[in-house]
């Protein structure tokens, strides 16, 4: 029935029968809300409602959509809910592991991405303070759930692993396509790329230091008899109070950077057009919801973690592989994959001082911040995590500190220094393929053959 405009008449008939001003017009509207709510990423319907129950959600939705495309990499989230059921459902166990591999992948990137957000609204101490802290969460937190379950051998392995990743394959990157890049436009000075070396100089003599730490539990387990009952009590009384130092040459080191020294930590001066640029970034969530992105983020990590790190054993009897080589090679790859891509892409934009900030400074905070951490969390819970790695493991350690320290030691890099760090640490993953996991009695040997050539 019709009313004295039509109006009633029209609605109700393109409801029914599909007519095409009533039908067509609501189709293309419900179309349009859908689009607003689950895809447009810069406006969500109802995030200015006054209704509580339709704001809330409607920004819920926005801070998902925002973080969803914030890095291409997340297409790899459909992995996390499928790596969790198939943990829990008991899947076999080389599946549950490369599942829950690729799922870790991309939470780490939003991991990162939800750091920044919350650094962009603090203080540059307070945001140098959280992207210390949250800047290598990932290898933290499969760690501890290694650690919780007494895979010791996973837990320094993995830390040798990042900080290997970070020093030679992430600056080895960076190095060689910022080298061919701007070789080839002719926009870097010369045929090199500078960087702060003053900065690069005392980053290498805090890995030093931190290559020491590891160089003195090993030499004296090797100068210990093995007869000695206390003598891994001895290793483990050196390891804490070596991790305290450590711990605390950090907490110096980031009042040296972000309070009393910040000046020569500066990024050379940008173009004026550049720092407008710079200052007109702003951050895409609100510091509560970056915060709770944080807390889901964290939660989904540890999960996949878990069933991960439960997968390992089965993984190394059924492929073979040893637990040096995953924890070494394939678990860095895993909390760094999205911050390796990060360094490589701001040094083909010739921005070197960021890119030895992410590959470098990510070495020093595992190295200085993390394994110590590490090692008194381990001294808390009861498990024995000590600073003694492998002999093997510390010579490689050292040297690898010792090469990239030669590297950057003049404030420049190119090409050929990319391609040398890269070849390093191929013939590092090479070596640690064949290297077995019960080589542990190599230090006593090599002690012994050389007290009996000099006749000791």
């Amino acid at each position: 029935m019709a009313g004295p405009n039509g109006t009633t008449a029209n609605e109700h008939t393109g409801l029914i029968s599909g007519q095409e001003n009533g039908g067509a017009g609501r189709k293309k509207s419900s179309l349009t809300e859908f689009f607003e709510f689950f895809i447009k990423k810069n406006h969500t319907a109802g995030m200015e409602s006054e209704n509580k129950f339709v704001r809330y959600p409607a920004n819920v939705m926005q801070a998902t959509k925002v973080t969803l495309y914030s890095n291409y990499v997340n297409i790899l989230l459909v992995f996390v809910p499928v790596g969790i059921v198939a943990g829990a459902m008991g899947w076999n166990p080389t599946v549950v592991f490369f599942l829950n591999f690729f799922a870790i992948v991309p939470l780490a990137a939003v991991l990162s991405f939800a750091t920044e957000e919350i650094s962009m609204k603090l203080g540059q101490t307070m945001g140098g303070l959280l992207n210390a802290t949250f800047g290598n969460a990932v290898e933290l937190i499969v760690s501890i759930v290694a650690l919780r379950e007494g895979q010791i051998r996973i837990v320094q392995s993995s830390m040798l692993g990042s900080i290997l990743s970070n020093m030679l394959l992430v600056l080895g990157c960076c190095f060689l396509a910022g080298g061919i890049h701007n070789s080839r436009t002719g926009t870097a000075n010369g045929i090199e790329q500078d960087f702060n070396s003053t900065v690069a100089s005392t980053m290498s003599s805090l890995m030093t230091v931190a290559a020491a730490s590891l160089i003195i539990p090993a030499t004296l387990y090797a100068a210990l008899s093995k007869s000695q009952e206390n003598s891994d009590e001895n290793i483990l009384i050196l390891s804490h109070g070596t991790a305290i130092i450590l711990l605390i040459l950090y907490v110096l080191y980031l009042v040296f950077q972000l309070r009393t020294h910040s000046t020569l930590f500066d990024a050379e001066t940008a173009p004026e057009g550049e720092e407008e640029e710079q200052e007109e970034e702003e951050p895409q969530l609100s510091p509560w919801a970056a915060a709770g992105v944080l807390v889901v983020v964290t939660i989904a990590v540890a999960v996949c973690a878990e069933f991960l790190v439960d997968s390992i054993d089965s993984l190394v009897e059924t492929a073979h592989i040893s637990k040096t080589f995953i924890g070494l090679i394939l678990l860095p790859i895993v909390g760094n994959a999205a911050e390796h891509v990060t360094a490589v892409v701001v040094a083909v934009k010739d921005k070197m001082d960021l890119a030895m900030g992410v590959a470098i400074g990510s070495s020093m905070q595992i190295a200085l911040l993390v394994t110590p951490f590490l090692v008194i969390l381990g001294w808390i819970i009861d498990q024995p995590m000590t600073l003694h790695f492998e002999t093997f493991e510390t010579v490689v350690f050292f040297l690898s500190v010792l090469v990239v320290t030669y590297v950057i030691q003049d404030g420049k890099s190119n090409y050929l220094e990319g391609a040398m760090l890269l070849g390093l640490y191929i013939i590092i993953a090479l070596a640690f393929l064949v290297y077995p996991d019960d080589a542990t009695d190599v230090p006593s040997i090599v002690v012994r053959s050389v007290k009996a050539m000099v006749g000791y």
